[in-house]
């Protein structure tokens, strides 16, 4: 086992006993990042100059890991994988990263994500397609592509992500690794490029929940710079660990996980689903309650056009901008007028364009009310229905999609029209600013597959000692990638 195949426990043990230094680490895994840079293409930037920092006592202190290229980071070229910032480099750092750095985390690279975050492929980044390192013509979804990919293929123990509708958790599913998003404002944002202000969530990508716990501990804590941020000086969420589960009170949502509702079902729907029931049958073992519980298939059904409205409503606002005259490389143009439309025109991919016409039309006088204020309207409803579930349940379980990672060329994957909800559901997640965690749950068609764990506001140490106490009960903790041949 290389040294980067470690948790940040094992790792933290060996330097302070003198066995491995921080340089070797940080040499280590840049070697790696060049390696996994030319087969999977997920790196916007390998920072190749990357020394070893002092160990103390800190756990991440001295250990390597990655940052997606949307979050600023001063002197470091930081894209957002768009052509619109190709050579932006930022004169602050964004505020979860400097945290990182105060803990004495070596950043080692910038990894690639769907241009600004606004894609679940990991196929738009300026800098091309990233591939899956379990399997080649498989995509790792998005955004986080780059991130879920590098810690998979045991680059370093962990990356940053960030989650406006799955971006962390769908990834980590597809890359058989955690993704953790937290409550809402535990980790400031400030810094992190905008998304869809509202939904957007720091977060982390990890090969365990104890990783993802001691990565969070240290990135979160409240902000000047961000109004949303809150005060979780109280919450320890790595010392809060123990495994301890036994009359706690899970669901999962009938609607989303019976068979029955798929009559054209593929092998690997029919596969996952029946990996998830047996995992509902760990949870019994572990001394959990579960039930099931319904929801009404109209209200779910509306998540996936609730998302597409307010998140682009909120990205055209926030990319307002991206005009090519205050950072960016300048547009072409007789005039201001012309050079932001060359600008615009030119810089972003077709995806974000769409996104830009669909927020702004749902913005217009006309249309607000019929699309932007019934959207958010549904939220509400469907955040309601979460809230009543957590008044009796301490989390909800469900799968993650409808199967392992999808194809590339999309030639393969014909899913049944009903599947929608399986593959926007973790949206939820993001309307309520609720902690949630993907871990790994198996495998089907020798790729690796996720379930999830989603809790209450405020109440992510319950939700990360579920996904602790499960993991325990299986055989996917800190797995690396092994490529299909």
């Amino acid at each position: 086992m290389s040294y980067m195949e470690k948790t940040i426990k094992e790792l933290h043990e060996d330097l302070k006993n003198g066995v491995v230094t921080s340089d070797e680490l940080v040499k280590e895994s840049l070697k790696k990042s060049h390696e996994i840079g030319e087969k999977y293409n997920a790196f916007v930037t390998i920072l190749d100059d990357a020394k070893g920092s002092a160990v103390t006592d800190n756990l991440l202190s001295g250990i390597p890991y990655g940052i997606k290229d949307n979050y600023s980071t001063k002197d470091v070229l930081s894209t957002g994988s768009s052509n619109t910032l190709k050579d932006y480099v930022p004169f602050f750092t964004a505020t979860a990263i400097k945290n990182l750095e105060k803990s004495g985390a070596v950043a080692v690279n910038k990894t690639v994500l769907d241009e600004f975050g606004m894609g679940g492929t990991g196929t738009t980044g300026h800098t091309g397609v990233v591939k899956n390192p379990w399997d080649r013509t498989r995509m790792c979804a998005g955004s986080s592509s780059g991130s879920a990919c590098a810690v998979a293929a045991g680059v370093y123990p962990y990356a940053t992500g960030s989650d406006t509708g799955d971006s962390i958790r769908k990834p980590a599913a597809y890359c058989g690794i955690v993704g953790y998003k937290p409550t809402y404002g535990m980790i400031s944002r400030y810094g992190l490029f905008p998304f869809a202000s509202s939904l957007d969530h720091c977060g982390v990508l990890s090969r365990c929940v104890m990783d993802a716990a001691i990565v969070a501990d240290n990135m979160k804590g409240i902000d000047k710079n961000d109004m949303t941020s809150w005060d979780s000086s109280d919450m320890h969420l790595y010392d809060s660990l123990n495994g301890d589960v036994k009359g706690k009170k899970i669901c999962y949502v009938k609607e989303i996980c019976d068979i029955e509702n798929y009559p054209n079902a593929s092998d690997e729907l029919k596969s996952h689903l029946e990996n998830f029931h047996k995992t509902l049958d760990k949870c019994r073992a572990l001394g959990m309650d579960v039930e099931e519980v319904s929801i009404a298939k109209r209200l779910l059904n509306a998540v996936a056009s609730v998302y597409v409205v307010i998140s682009c409503a909120e990205a055209t606002s926030n990319m307002s901008n991206l005009t090519g005259i205050i950072f960016g490389p300048r547009g072409e143009g007789k005039s201001y007028i012309e050079m932001m439309k060359n600008y615009r025109t030119e810089g972003f991919s077709p995806l974000i364009k769409r996104r830009f016409v669909i927020g702004s039309y749902v913005l217009q006088a006309q249309n607000k009310n019929r699309y932007f204020f019934n959207a958010q309207r549904v939220r509400r409803l469907l955040v309601d229905e979460w809230k009543k579930l957590y008044q009796k349940y301490d989390a909800v379980i469900l799968p993650v999609g409808s199967g392992p990672a999808k194809h590339l060329d999309g030639s393969l994957d014909i899913l049944d029209e009903n599947t929608q909800i399986l593959e926007e559901h973790l949206q939820i997640g993001n309307f309520g600013g609720f902690p949630s965690i993907t871990i790994p749950n198996g495998f089907v068609s020798n790729l690796p597959v996720g379930v999830n764990i989603t809790g209450n506001c405020y109440d992510d140490i319950n939700v990360l000692n579920i996904a602790y106490a499960l993991e325990s009960s299986m055989n996917y903790r800190n797995q690396i990638a092994k490529e299909v041949e």
